[in-house]
This record gives C-alpha cells, structure tokens and sequence, in this order.
C-alpha cells in the first residue's frame, strides 16, 4: 500500500460508518507549534512559581500576593514558622509537589489514554482545546487560593480539573500526533524536534518572565498570565488550527475500544520483532523522560537552599539556561545528522546528561551550578530521536494510537518521576543533597545501552530490514 501524501488525513471510516465531508478551512495554518509554545509558556511560568509559593507559605505565611520574591532562598525558607526549620520546610514543599501531582496524574493518565485514540475519530483539534482549558481551569483555581489565603490543599482542585480534561501530556500527545499527520518518515526527526525546541523557546521565556515579575510584584500578576496563555491555547486550536483528520467522524469517547486500541501496539502478534523493539524503545523513552521530569522538580528546592540560597531572579535564569538546551540540541540534531545516524546523535544526548547532571549534584557555588546547566546543550536530543522510531515502527494508520501510548508512558513518567524523586530528596538531604542527580545519571545508563544494542542489531544483514518492514496490513493490501 503507497503512503499517504503530507497532510492527507490516514483515519479511514468505520464499517458502515459514512464519514460526513470535510470542509477544510483553506485559510488555517497547519502550524501547531504555537498551540505547544502557548502552553508550554503557562506550564514554564507556573511550575517554578508554585514550588515557591509553597515554600513562602510552609515556611512563615508570607502573603501570596505580596512583592518582594527578590531576597534569597534561605531567608525566604529560613523556617521561622515552621517546628522542624529549613529541612522541614523542603521535606513539606516536596511531599505537596508530590500531593499535587498523583493527584492530576491518576485522573489524567486515563483522561490520556481516552483523548487520545478518540482523535483518531473525531480529529486533533479537539483534543487541543480541551487540556487548554482544562490548564486554564487549574489557574483560576490557583488564583482563588492565593487571593483568599485558603489552605494549599485547595490546589488539588484545580489539579484535578485540568487532569480529567487531559492535562499538559494531552497537549502534547495531540501536538506530535498532528505532527505525524502531516510529515513523512524522512523529515519526521527533525520535525519532532522543531516541535520540541517549542518547549525549550516558551520554557526560556516563561523562566525569565516569571521569575523577574514575582521578584516586583509577587505571584498573582505571573498566575494571570498562565490563566491568559491557557485560554489563548484553546482558541487558536479551536478558530486558527486546520485540522489534520480531513476524515472525521463522529465516535464514541467513553468505550474499551480506545484502551484496546493502545494495547494492540504491544499484543498484536502479526507484528514479528517489531513489538520487541516498540518495548524497548517505550523503556528508554520512559526511563529518559523520567529522569528530566524528576530532576526538574527538584532543581528549585536545590536551588532555594543552601548553600546555593538563589533568589527568584536567579532560578529565572537557571530556569532559562536549562530550556536553551531545547534549542541546542535542535541545531546539534540538525548538525550531526549529517555524519551519524539518529540513534547516535541521542547517545550523545543521553552523554551530556550525564555530564550535566553529575555537575549539579556536586555543585556547591553559583558558577559550578551554571556550568553543569551549560553541559547539558546536547540533553534534549535523545527524546526526538526515540518519539520518531516509535512512530515509524507502526502503520500510518496507527500514529493516533501511538502517542496515546507515548502521552500514557509521559504521564506514568510523571508518577514516578514525582513519587521517587521528590521522596528521594528529603530522605538524602542528611547525606549527600546532590544524591538524587547521581541517581538520575545512573538511570541514564539503561537506555544508554538499550538504543546502542538496537542500533547494533539493525545493522546486522539479517535485521536489517526490520525498519522499514510493511505492517500486516500494508501485506495484506499488496
């Protein structure tokens, strides 16, 4: 069966199902880069800001509105109002980051898996504007918390509400899915990571914005923007985005045929070796995805302490340099694709991780904690690179399915990522405050070894031609 040409949609009707035409609006864009740059923005300026918020209001009850974030880590942190000090204060703040996500993640992680093969059906776009709003949601709540003082267990409201719309890892589920839509295997990688470095561009703006305007005018100026941002993302993917399905039809959402959908990807006998490779590869990814998720959530409370004692300005620029590692690995991606094949290029990525991170866990002064900040240039190469071999290891007509599955591993990878990281930084902090970065680093080894040993086999002869194997139906067809 011939590939379908770009931006032709591959959702065929269902037996006996007619699909109503399509109508496509020749006026819209197909760039849904800004649907991720928007949201990743309200995610960039909100994650930062609420690891703080909790760190002022555990510590002493400093007023959530009030300005004046400019002082250090320490002094805001210092403990006063709270029995166990400064320790006790980080041990709080990372079981209530902890709280707050098992509480979006065990509603979203189904929410996901639903969302996601329903827009094989009904298309992308309403998988976009839905997790927006949800995101919104979460903000205004956020806000109601910090205007009236309520206790910060009201937070898990509104994490709640943006994980039954699907949260941020349906947004970019839908975002690479569109991708796919519209791409073909031999620009796929690059296209991939055009739509990551989006995440390092908003994530470096969102750094530097939230982290100067809390230090003049403290956290309710910077949660409207992220309430702002969340609404703009679902009205540009709801009147500006073309859809990439131009085969729509209408589909049941709640039905065991989404979750049967992702499942086949795994169980489905007729797909040879290919299964074994799509498990390995969601292992790396998952373990990879992992380690940044849960290195990310503690890099503030590192940052906030001692010795460091940064202050919001300089975990803004922090914050800044770690999401420019988006954009470089975006042009060390473009640059050695010309010598080395991809999975190479994501070894070095998983390379500069390791480096990056054993630096900051052994970082002690401001300059040490920028230079292991700077050797990560090359960390976000590996992610692209296996987002791409996953999807070209199914059939056109599966990709739907597919980053259901990736966006259903990324939220497992915040469960654990949440669970044992921010568990693991209290509980090393009497011993080694850096232990959990070294952790991250040896975690890294595994898909280190798991991509190499692929790479190895397929260019064996005899495993050679597994990549661009015709899927049971493409031998059928023929």
């Amino acid at each position: 069966m011939a590939a379908l040409p770009s931006g032709v949609a591959r959702a065929a009707p269902e037996e006996g199902v007619p699909a109503p035409p399509s109508a496509p609006s020749c006026w819209r864009p197909r760039a849904v880069e800004p649907v991720l740059l928007l949201a990743t923005l309200a995610l960039g300026v909100q994650s930062p800001l609420l690891t703080q918020y909790l760190w002022a209001r555990l510590a002493n009850g400093t007023g959530p509105g009030s300005a004046g974030g400019g002082s250090n880590g320490c002094a805001n942190g210092s403990g006063a109002g709270h029995p166990g000090g400064q320790q006790g204060v980080e041990s709080s703040v990372a079981h209530w980051n902890l709280y707050i996500n098992l509480a979006g993640f065990f509603v979203g992680l189904f929410s996901v898996t639903l969302f996601g093969p329903w827009s094989d059906s009904v298309g992308r776009r309403p998988v976009l504007i839905l997790p927006a709003l949800g995101m919104a949601l979460q903000a205004a709540a956020y806000l109601l918390v910090m205007y009236l003082e309520l206790p910060v267990g009201y937070l898990l409201v509104g994490r709640i509400l943006s994980g039954l719309s699907g949260d941020y890892n349906l947004i970019l589920a839908g975002c690479f899915a569109y991708v796919a839509d519209v791409s073909d295997k031999h620009s796929r990688t690059f296209r991939v990571a055009v739509l990551e470095a989006c995440l390092g561009l908003a994530g470096m703006a969102a750094s530097i914005i939230g982290g100067q305007w809390y230090k003049a005018e403290g956290y309710l100026a910077p949660f409207w923007l992220v309430f702002v941002a969340s609404s703009c993302t679902a009205l540009y993917a709801a009147f500006c985005l073309r859809e990439s399905v131009l085969q729509r039809r209408s589909g049941r959402l709640f039905t065991l045929r989404h979750y049967a959908a992702v499942c086949r990807l795994y169980v489905d006998p007729g797909r040879g070796r290919a299964w074994k490779k799509l498990a390995l590869y969601s292992l790396a990814f998952f373990l990879v995805v992992t380690v940044h998720f849960g290195t990310g959530d503690i890099l503030v409370l590192y940052e906030l302490s001692s010795p460091l004692c940064w202050g919001s300005d300089l975990i803004g620029y922090g914050s800044a340099t770690r999401y420019l590692s988006y954009l470089t690995s975006l042009a060390g991606l473009w640059l050695l694709q010309k010598f080395v094949a991809d999975t190479w290029v994501a070894e070095l990525g998983l390379l500069s991780n390791v480096l990056g991170l054993g630096v900051i866990a052994l970082a002690a002064t401001t300059p040490l904690m920028f230079t292991g900040y700077g050797l990560l240039f090359l960390s976000r190469a590996a992610t692209p690179v296996i987002r791409s071999k996953l999807s070209k290891l199914v059939d056109e007509t599966e990709q739907g399915a597919l980053f259901a599955a990736v966006a259903c591993t990324e939220g497992l990878c915040s469960l654990v990522a949440t669970g044992v990281f921010n568990s693991l930084f209290p509980a090393s902090l009497p011993f080694m405050k850096g232990f959990p970065f070294l952790f991250g680093v040896c975690l890294l080894l595994v898909p280190a070894a798991i991509l190499g040993w692929i790479e190895m086999q397929d260019s064996k002869p005899e495993y050679s031609h597994f990549e661009d194997m015709p899927s049971p139906v493409q031998e059928a067809a023929d």
